[in-house]
């Protein structure tokens, strides 16, 4: 991907380079969640995730991209023990957190932050900014008043929001400036690795802007590592280093962004990137459209998960489960007929 690309309001956007470290190995993960009668009675597994394994390195923005319902979000929350694992690694900066209770994870999980999609709603309605802000360190440090403070001042000047904002409700500021409080908030606990849920749901193009160079910007200045859950593909190809793509609960295509936007091999990947729209121009594919729902995912079809939507499906599809194929230079695919 060229080192510069422009967003719709002409700000610029630049990315900074990936030490090649790795901070996060996700080894084997699963997240089923039990599915129940009237009685209470376990009748199946919803698998929200299921066996899905990638790294992410130090510095780099790693994308997670698919339609709603694809995991995107139950794995965000998985890695921060929102959820706990079913099975499976969660390997954080050396430390295996998977398993762990909340308690025994918290240390381990302070430099690992979540992004919620809607940032007004992490933010208590009865507290000032102020105390916002002093929250995280009040429960994960032994930093005084003082320090606390002038971390909080240090860290809000970071985000581009005026002292003053210290003494407002969150009731009181835009949704952008939420988005930025609540990064402000995360910052507070020095993290190394954050997940932004959707972070620029809900916000007009101008905001969007404005918030991504500020993403990349905090970037530098605090060495962070994103991982990067969205439905905007546009923004996506824009700011990520590499993308992966779900379906149904798995990993089904991986690689360098710019490789899978320009050739997609998956052709549920075929599907989606055929749905941007585009000014001008050839589409990437104009020869793959999404058909139907996708199947429950409490009751899934044999094999090939994509099959029953797929118009390359063959017999083959239906018996066995295709794994990620590493046929193509900085890229993966999870289909028996890719090319």
């Amino acid at each position: 991907m060229s080192d510069a690309a422009t967003l719709p309001s002409g700000n610029a956007i630049g990315r900074t380079d990936v030490t090649g470290d790795t901070i996060l190995d996700i080894r084997s993960l699963k997240k089923y969640f039990a599915i129940r009668n009237a009685w209470g009675r376990r009748t199946g597994w919803l698998k929200a995730l299921d066996d899905v394994s990638f790294t992410v390195q130090k510095g780099e923005i790693l994308g997670i991209v698919g339609e709603s319902g694809c995991g995107k979000s139950t794995l965000g929350k998985t890695l921060m023990g929102i959820h706990q694992p079913t099975d499976g690694e969660i390997i954080f900066e050396g430390n295996d957190v998977a398993g762990l209770s909340p308690d025994a994870a918290r240390d381990l999980r302070r430099h690992l932050q979540y992004s919620y999609q809607d940032p007004g709603a992490s933010l208590d309605p009865r507290w000032k900014i102020r105390r916002s802000l002093h929250e995280p360190m009040v429960i994960h440090g032994a930093l005084g008043y003082e320090e606390r403070e002038r971390r909080v001042r240090d860290i809000l000047r970071a985000v581009g929001l005026p002292e003053g904002h210290l003494d407002l409700y969150p009731h009181e500021i835009s949704g952008g400036q939420q988005r930025r409080v609540g990064l402000a908030r995360i910052l507070t606990l020095q993290p190394s690795l954050i997940i932004l849920d959707e972070p620029t749901s809900g916000l007009d193009v101008s905001v969007q802007a404005t918030i991504l160079n500020l993403f990349l910007d905090l970037q530098k200045q605090f060495n962070l590592t994103y991982l990067f859950i969205s439905h905007d593909l546009s923004v996506v190809r824009m700011i990520c280093d590499r993308v992966a793509v779900m379906y149904l609960g798995k990993i089904v295509e991986f690689g360098d962004t710019e490789t899978v936007f320009s050739a997609p091999r998956h052709p549920y990947s075929r599907s989606l990137l055929s749905a941007i729209p585009q000014i001008g121009g050839e589409r990437i594919t104009d020869t793959f459209s999404l058909e139907g729902e996708p199947p429950n995912p409490g009751n899934l079809p044999s094999g090939c998960r994509f099959r029953t939507r797929c118009r390359l499906a063959q017999p083959r599809c239906a018996e066995s489960e295709p794994e990620l194929r590493n046929d193509w230079p900085g890229q993966e695919a999870a289909c028996f007929f890719a090319e």
